[in-house]
């Protein structure tokens, strides 16, 4: 294992969020913030309790699993698109550097940053909501694992992306609707039988429900399959890599 690689790689990835801190931290932390100054305090107020649980306590892990997932596609996507972009990729991979070393240390440190913002996020919530976690090894274990997974989606469409604009594509259009549609701001108990049926299609219902889960104790799945889809994707991601680094995927033109 090649440690010099590793933390160079990731050293160089996380002095450039320490460079920008108001575009990497400040600004996706005061976003969140506002929704739960609109949502959790102003119409949070006027709603009724959700499964015991007040409104705006009830949307705190939908909001920071909605700026996990965002800021690990964002994060894992660009740190890998740049080198590209730039050709300097071509560097490290002509260097004797393996696919693991290079996956620990560019998805390593966009994992590293979506954690410290979800942990931001988290403390923030506590200015604006009251809330307990109920399980809260469950509710890191959740946290490193979905920051980890779509960290490697990220990875997967940097190096998919051949565009600024490409690379918005499907994290605006695809994770952030799904995001939205997935139980961010409400229970999908609250739906009308036929929606609760398809809305359990929706990959990241299972994320936020688990994520729930771990904060109070209450879920719309079975906590053990929210676990476990989150393994199939990081293992779908993960098989998705290999198989770019074997082919040389938009790696070597």
């Amino acid at each position: 294992m090649n440690i010099h690689a590793i933390r160079a790689i990731y050293r160089f990835e996380m002095a450039r969020t320490w460079r920008t801190l108001l575009q990497s931290i400040a600004s996706p932390v005061l976003s969140t913030s506002l929704y739960f100054v609109v949502f959790g305090s102003a119409i949070g107020s006027r709603m009724v309790a959700v499964d015991g649980i007040s409104y705006g306590a009830f949307i705190v892990p939908g909001l920071i699993m909605l700026l996990l997932l965002t800021e690990s596609i964002s994060n894992a996507s660009f740190g890998i698109f740049m080198p590209r972009y730039s050709g300097t990729l071509y560097e490290v991979l002509s260097a004797p550097v393996s696919v693991v070393e290079v996956l620990l240390g560019y998805v390593g440190a966009a994992t590293t940053k979506s954690v410290i913002l979800g942990l931001l996020v988290l403390a923030t919530a506590r200015l604006f909501v009251s809330f307990e976690i109920a399980h809260p090894l469950s509710m890191l274990m959740f946290l490193v694992l979905t920051a980890v997974s779509f960290s490697l989606f990220g990875f997967i469409i940097g190096i998919w992306a051949d565009s600024f604009e490409k690379l918005q594509i499907i994290p605006m259009m695809v994770v952030m609707p799904l995001t939205f549609l997935g139980g961010t701001f409400y229970s999908i108990s609250m739906l009308p039988p036929l929606w609760q049926t398809i809305t359990l299609f929706n990959p990241v219902v299972y994320l936020i429900s688990g994520f729930r889960w771990s904060f109070y104790g209450v879920a719309d799945v079975s906590v053990a399959v929210s676990f476990a889809m989150t393994l199939v994707f990081l293992l779908v991601c993960l098989a998705t890599v290999w198989w770019i680094f074997k082919t040389g995927y938009k790696l070597k033109n």
